[in-house]
Parts: C-alpha cells; sequence; structure tokens
C-alpha cells in the first residue's frame, strides 16, 4: 500500500502467516476507510475486546483479530494497546490525520527494527527486509561481535546495546510512537511491570498464578491451525502440555530433542510426561552430521551470530513442527523470570530470608543443598552464603571472560551491571535481577532467538508464561513464597499440580533445551579442525594461535563448551 501523507511518501508491504481467519479477506495491509494496518503477531483476546467494539456499533467483515485491532485503534487511539493481551509489532497509517502509529507488545515477543538513512525511515520485522527496502548493506558492528564473544547473550539486550549492526535500532517493548515524517520521535511507554508484594498467605499465592496461567493458556490456543508443544522434560514446558491437554482436553502434539550428554538428557521425564498425556510425540536426536551447514542457514536466518547451543538444538524443533504440519509452536519462556528458576535465584532468596524473616535459616540451607545445590555447577554459585557475603557479586555470570578477552587482539573489557533505574525497578536483590533478566537479558534474547528460528519455517512462537496478568499478580507475590522444601519455582509445581505426574512436578534438577558441543562438533577431524581455523575476518578479532590451543582443551566446562560454539557462531557471521 502507497500514500502520499503530509508531503511524505508512505509504503507498507506485508507477507502474511495465516494463523486465525484463513480467508484472503483478512490479509494485509489491511484497510478500513481512513486506516491502514501492517501488523505481525496475534492479539489473544480479540473475541472479547470485539464483543465490547459491537456493543458500541462496530460492524465487522472478517473473523480476523487483524479487523479488532485496527478497530480498537479507530475507537480508543494509542490507549488500546493497554487492553491487547498478546504480541505484536504494528504499523497504522492515518491518511486523515497524516501520521504513522508505530507500536510493540509488552514484554518484545514480536521484532520490529528502524533504520534511518537518507531522509527516509525503514521499519521491519527484520534486518533483511531493512537491507532490501534501503538498497544498502549495513554496517557490522564490531564491538557488539567482541560483546558476544567474550561475555555472552546476557550482554547483547542490555539498555543502549548497540545490536549487530551500526545505527538500526529496536524498537522499545511495551511503547508506541506516532510519526508525521521520517524524524523518529521518543517512544512513550505504555505499560510498566513494577514490584509491589501484597500480604497473602501460600494458598492465596498458588491460586492466583494457577487461575491466571490457566486462563494464558487457554488465551493462547486459540488458533484456526494445527498447534504443537515444545517439550524439555522440565517443569516450564511439562505444565504448559499438561494444562492444554489435561484441563482443557486438547489434542497436543508434542516435539523434544535428546542429547546424548548425560548433564542435557532429559529423555525420562520427557516420556514420563507423554505417557501421562498419552499424545502424539516426536522426538530428535543431537549430531555432528551436517553442522557447518546448519549454521550458515542459521547465521543467515539470525542476522546475527546464533546465540547459544540452545538455538541451534531449537532450531531442530522449529523444522520438525513445520515438516509434520504445525503453524504454532508454544514454549515456556519465561517461567523462570516470574517463578525464580536460576541456580543464582535461590541463592539470592537464601539471603533474603535470612535478612526479612524469622525462618530456619540452617533448615533453609539444608534444603538448598538437597536441591539445586547438589547439582550446580558454577563454582562461584556453589556457597549457598554468596549474596549474603557479597549481594553486589556477578562472578558467576561473568565465568572465564578473563581468559576469553585474552585471546582477542583488542581489549574487549565491561563491567558486570544491572538496571536499578526508577523507571522500572526496586530496591530488592532478587526481585531486580529477575526484571533484568525479564526485560534486559534472557528473555530479550530468547524472544529474539525462537522468533528467528520459527520465522525460518513460518511458524509462530506463543509463550503462555509472558501474559500481562499472569506478570502482574507474580510480582505482588511475597518473596516468602517463591521457594518452598527445597523446591524453586514451587508455586508452578503447585499450579500444576492436577495436570502434571509427581515425578515431574517434584523434579528438582535444571535442563532446559541444550547439548554440549561435542555433540555438534568433531574438533578431532581433521577437515573440521581446518574449517574453524580457516582464514577469516573474524581473525582481525580473535588470535588463531589461541583459538588452535583452545580447541585441544576438555569442553567439559560449560563457558568453554559456549565460547567454542560463539567463536563458530561468530565467524560464520563475520563471512
Amino acid at each position: 500500500y502507497t500514500a502520499e501523507v503530509g508531503g511524505n511518501q508512505v509504503c507498507l508491504i506485508h507477507t502474511r502467516l495465516s494463523i486465525i481467519d484463513l480467508d484472503p479477506r483478512a490479509n494485509q495491509p489491511f484497510e478500513r476507510e481512513n486506516l491502514v494496518l501492517v501488523y505481525n503477531g496475534e492479539v489473544y483476546n480479540y473475541l472479547e475486546i470485539r464483543s465490547e467494539l459491537e456493543i458500541l456499533g462496530h460492524k465487522f467483515s472478517t473473523n480476523s483479530d487483524t479487523e479488532v485491532v485496527l478497530k480498537s485503534y479507530q475507537e480508543w487511539g494509542s490507549a488500546c494497546f493497554e487492553r491487547f493481551e498478546g504480541m505484536w509489532a504494528l504499523a497504522i497509517l492515518d491518511t486523515q490525520k497524516g501520521t504513522v502509529m508505530l507500536s510493540r507488545d509488552r514484554f518484545g515477543e514480536t521484532p520490529l527494527y528502524t533504520w534511518a538513512v537518507a531522509g527516509t525511515l525503514y521499519f521491519a520485522s527484520g534486518i533483511k527486509a531493512l537491507a532490501a527496502l534501503s538498497g544498502l548493506t549495513p554496517k557490522i558492528n564490531q564491538d557488539q561481535v567482541t560483546r558476544y564473544l567474550v561475555n555472552g547473550y546476557k550482554f547483547l539486550f542490555k539498555k543502549n546495546a548497540p545490536g549487530f549492526f551500526e545505527n538500526i535500532d529496536e524498537f522499545p517493548a511495551a511503547h508506541y510512537a506516532e510519526l508525521s515524517g521520517p524524524n523518529m520521535p521518543d517512544p512513550q511507554r505504555y505499560w510498566q511491570l513494577t514490584y509491589a508484594p501484597e500480604l497473602m498467605t501460600m494458598d492465596d499465592a498458588i491460586e492466583g498464578a494457577r487461575e491466571r496461567l490457566f486462563k494464558s493458556v487457554e488465551l493462547r490456543l486459540r488458533a484456526d491451525v494445527p498447534l504443537a508443544f515444545c517439550l524439555s522434560g522440565g517443569i516450564d514446558s511439562c505444565t504448559l502440555a499438561g494444562i492444554a491437554a489435561k484441563h482443557f482436553n486438547h489434542d497436543i502434539h508434542c516435539f523434544s530433542v535428546i542429547d546424548s550428554d548425560e548433564r542435557y538428557d532429559e529423555r525420562d521425564n520427557i516420556r514420563t510426561m507423554v505417557d501421562h498425556m498419552g499424545c502424539e510425540h516426536f522426538e530428535l536426536h543431537t549430531s555432528t552430521d551436517g553442522f557447518f551447514e546448519r549454521m550458515e542457514r542459521l547465521v543467515n536466518d539470525h542476522d546475527s551470530p546464533v546465540g547459544t547451543i540452545s538455538y541451534y538444538v531449537h532450531s531442530f524443533l522449529s523444522e520438525a513442527i513445520h515438516d509434520q504440519g504445525y503453524k504454532i509452536a508454544v514454549s515456556g519462556t519465561a517461567a523462570d523470570e516470574l517463578f525464580t528458576g536460576y541456580y543464582d535465584h535461590y541463592s539470592m532468596w537464601l539471603a533474603y530470608m535470612k535478612a526479612n524473616t524469622d525462618a530456619d535459616f540452617e533448615q533453609l540451607v539444608d534444603d538448598w543443598k538437597n536441591s539445586y545445590g547438589a547439582v550446580v555447577n558454577n563454582p562461584k554459585l556453589q556457597d549457598p552464603l554468596a549474596f549474603l557475603k557479597n549481594p553486589d557479586q556477578r562472578d558467576h555470570i561473568l565465568l572465564d571472560t578473563g581468559l576469553f578477552e585474552s585471546f582477542l587482539s583488542r581489549d574487549q573489557y565491561e563491567n558486570w551491571h544491572e538496571d536499578w533505574s526508577e523507571e522500572t525497578y526496586c530496591d530488592d536483590l532478587l526481585r531486580n535481577r529477575m526484571m533484568n533478566e525479564l526485560f534486559h537479558e534472557s528473555v530479550p534474547f530468547i524472544l529474539n532467538e525462537d522468533d528467528a528460528n520459527s520465522m525460518a519455517w513460518s511458524v509462530e512462537n506463543r509463550s503462555p508464561y509472558l501474559d500481562r496478568d499472569l506478570a502482574e499478580f507474580m510480582y505482588t507475590v511475597p518473596n516468602d513464597h517463591l521457594i518452598q522444601d527445597g523446591y524453586a519455582k514451587w508455586l508452578l509445581r503447585e499450579a500444576g499440580k492436577d495436570v502434571l505426574p509427581d515425578a515431574i512436578r517434584q523434579y528438582k534438577r535444571k535442563h532446559g533445551f541444550n547439548a554440549s558441543i561435542d555433540s555438534l562438533v568433531d574438533r578431532n577431524d581433521a577437515e573440521t579442525r581446518d574449517r574453524l581455523l580457516s582464514d577469516s575476518p573474524i581473525f582481525d578479532i580473535v588470535d588463531r594461535s589461541a583459538i588452535e590451543r583452545f580447541l585441544d582443551g576438555s569442553m567439559e566446562s560449560n563457558s568453554f563448551s559456549k565460547f567454542l560454539f560463539s567463536f563458530i557462531s561468530a565467524k560464520l557471521f563475520l563471512e
């Protein structure tokens, strides 16, 4: 769709992955009266909003959520974004006002990039689209490549992080901006999550979490196409699948990846859950076959290095889900950030309980020793008192970064920092950590990788834990209720009581979709070594002889395995 508006040429282009109302009448750009919409994502509560709009006199000619989005904007303007429950990146052209409205969902599930160049503002869901629209090739940001190599993924989406291409910006989540020309105004925030604990009993906390989680899953089962679940064997994905299958009697199909490394092998849990649900199940196995060819495709799909081994593994799921005829994948993103799932969360919770309650602290430490404390490999987190002794220490995040920095041909030292800004956070150590992960570190990265993998195979990724009502409730729950009897994610385990077998609900070890680098790369193969050490722009950044020595060492350490994967990924990206 093209139009001249206020002396500016506006062009809207859209490629549709049809999920709700598959009829071409719902295709985009979608035009009604003076408004034109292009939109990626889903507004899951579109039926409820549609009913409200019909009472207000609006008529509908499709059964799509797209028409509901446009009519909502027509009725409420930018206030409509607060009503939506879902994920979206959108642009609405108002030919009467001469404006374009950009907006992105609360958690940034759907990507939106902008690039102002040569007097034109380009916006799109991917970097390649920006390059195609402009006819220009964006310049790689070398600093971001070195940050990725040394510090890993948690630095990539921090506030003011530059991205892998110079001058290309990511439109912020939970914001909108109204443009009257090619100059981007400051985006306006329409939603903010804050930690505001309320007095409640443990039973209140369990019931509140359960009610909202079940409602979120119910909304995200809405579709006119087949839907699949990613199943890792952990509590996060199993709870979602269990709610769909056992509570809503949804006929689900699950997909899993099995790794031969004992540290990541969850086949027993996966098969227990599949038997419990009696559902169809598709199982994939990791292999060194075709690793480099797949990595080259993935780097191209991502327009960046592939962030971690997990998302190399995840790409097999997206491909299998597509090949089996499914268009939607449901995953457990953000359960850790809402319910306390990481090893450092447990240690920070111990520090909180010691300082703020009269609980038997020796018993709490014993509980930790019999759960996360028994399996944690990170040496900095093997001390349950780590954050009592030093609340500011983050050495566990920066493990071996000094060694990796020594591999570079230039300095790349960056102190760890967390955002304590007034717009976002609280003075609670644990909740501030979780909030940083939710909005600046883990979740933005996961969503970016999930979207790239899924969209490459025309699969939509849905994340039921990223629900506004669920998140807002969980950030009113007092910290005391988050962990109990050695069980992290206590409220999630209790919420899933009626839909999970006890073997899953009471499983204390944390895995997730992951694999060892040695399950994927044969470092002893001469051809593989030649490929890793061949001439490349990466050796303008990294010392080749250091990498050669590194290849001969053990990859038992998680941080070493991660670095080798990051090196391979960055090498292919630069090439």
